[in-house]
């Protein structure tokens, strides 16, 4: 399988780097539940700087409902958390594509899809998925000083840098910086360096950015369950909500996977009457639909 290039620091050669696919079974089909009229919201000051005309009445907090006896967790106002929330997904639920504009094989573990797009080469895969929502919400606030990644080699590239004319330069283990264009933080220009950022970074770079979740209780949306390696694969959490007696968390997930295709959340296939949530009370791991990760993969920016 053709995906994409990164520099692999102690091998000195370019790999490879994908997630994998894991058998994981048909289902029941989870019903997508519609916030209820009082709980609507009609204005936010986040934003989407890929949309053209975004459309608050399908934000995701206007589409998907908490559980009865749950309640949103109070975040800060444009934080990164409070941005995901109000992340624009199709009209309805409709089938995931791949980069090709062909339909993805498995399309039984969706509850929605984001509408944001996937580009048309396969790299925005796993990882990449989730440095778009990180990078994307960084650009929003213009925080370039902290919109950086790693690649796989351990180089930091950053988006500041990359935005005053310098690009990288890639020979073999070693990357360089050379100043070949002129200062531009247009989008176009943050396109270009998020697709070299997914050209050379994926799970085993990103993993090593993180940093643990000792308690899955003390899930935030902006965590990422991630398992680092080749392969490897990393879900982003957008959502928490919690029980207003018994204070247990419920949380939401959303992946891109292999090869690239649009950006979905995933339903819980184990529990249909919380779904597309999952409760943090799991047993043993996590199952999502295409992947299993242990409850020490959650990390934390």
């Amino acid at each position: 399988m053709l995906v994409k290039n990164i520099l692999f620091l102690f091998s000195g050669l370019v790999f490879m780097n994908s997630c994998t696919h894991s058998n994981a079974g048909e289902y029941n089909t989870a019903i997508l539940a519609a916030a209820l009229p009082d709980e609507a919201f009609s204005t936010t000051t986040n934003k989407y700087s890929w949309q053209t005309n975004y459309d608050i009445k399908n934000a995701l907090i206007n589409r998907i409902a908490v559980p009865k006896g749950f309640k949103r967790v109070e975040v800060k106002t444009n934080s990164f958390a409070d941005w995901l929330r109000f992340l624009p997904l199709k009209p309805g639920n409709p089938d995931v594509h791949l980069y090709n504009g062909e339909l993805k094989r498995y399309q039984s573990g969706h509850a929605a899809v984001v509408d944001i797009d996937v580009g048309s080469t396969d790299i925005q895969q796993c990882a990449d998925a989730v440095m778009r929502m990180r990078s994307e919400y960084l650009y929003s606030i213009k925080d370039y000083e902290n919109l950086h990644f790693n690649f796989t080699s351990g180089h930091s590239v950053g988006f500041k840098k990359w935005s005053e004319g310098y690009r990288t330069v890639i020979k073999g283990n070693n990357v360089t910086w050379s100043k070949n264009a002129a200062k531009d933080d247009s989008y176009k220009t943050f396109k270009s360096y998020n697709n070299t950022i997914f050209n050379y970074a994926g799970t085993s770079s990103l993993s090593k950015e993180l940093k643990k979740v000792a308690d899955v209780k003390d899930i935030q949306a902006g965590d990422v369950f991630i398992l680092g390696g080749f392969p490897g694969h990393a879900v982003l959490v957008i959502d928490v909500c919690v029980h207003e007696t018994t204070g247990e968390k419920l949380f939401m997930i959303q992946q891109s996977y292999m090869p690239a295709q649009e950006i979905h959340v995933l339903k819980n296939l184990n529990n249909s009457s919380i779904s597309p949530w999952y409760s943090t009370t799991f047993t043993g791991d996590l199952e999502t639909p295409e992947w299993t990760f242990s409850k020490d993969q959650l990390m934390r920016w």
